[in-house]
């Protein structure tokens, strides 16, 4: 019985000083360089982009596109030969990634949100998209 009450208290002793640790105003500033050199797919695809990388993880040749030179619910074709296998959706608009280069539904295909969606691996090679309306 006397073990069982020593760790009862001994856990919120332990808690309180982890939480104390970790919580400490030196330990957050000396993780935030850490993490602020590290590239994310958010700090190389702008707002109001599609961002669409040919390997995963936000690697490979990057291909942007905006609303200024893609058409609204039009199937925009990757170029010849490129697929792309991460995504970053900042348009602010819906947009379908299709598995097929003519945005066709019999092949694979899947909508992403335009508030910020980052896809580090799409489950199909995208040949494809069409940036919604809404």
């Amino acid at each position: 019985m006397k073990h069982t009450s020593t760790r009862t208290l001994a856990r919120p002793a332990i808690l309180a000083a982890v939480a104390a640790c970790c919580l400490s105003p030196s330990t957050a500033v000396s993780a935030a360089p850490a993490a602020a050199s590290t590239p994310t797919a958010a700090s190389h695809c702008g707002a109001g982009e599609l961002c669409l990388w040919e390997n995963t993880r936000y690697r490979g040749t990057r291909h942007t596109y905006d609303l200024s030179g893609t058409d609204i619910e039009s199937c925009t074709a990757l170029p010849p030969g490129v697929t792309a296998n991460a995504l970053a959706n900042h348009t602010g608009r819906p947009v379908t990634a299709y598995q097929s280069a003519e945005c066709a539904e019999t092949g694979e295909f899947d909508t992403y949100p335009g508030s910020g969606t980052l896809t580090p691996q799409t489950p199909y090679r995208v040949r494809a998209f069409k940036i919604w309306e809404n």
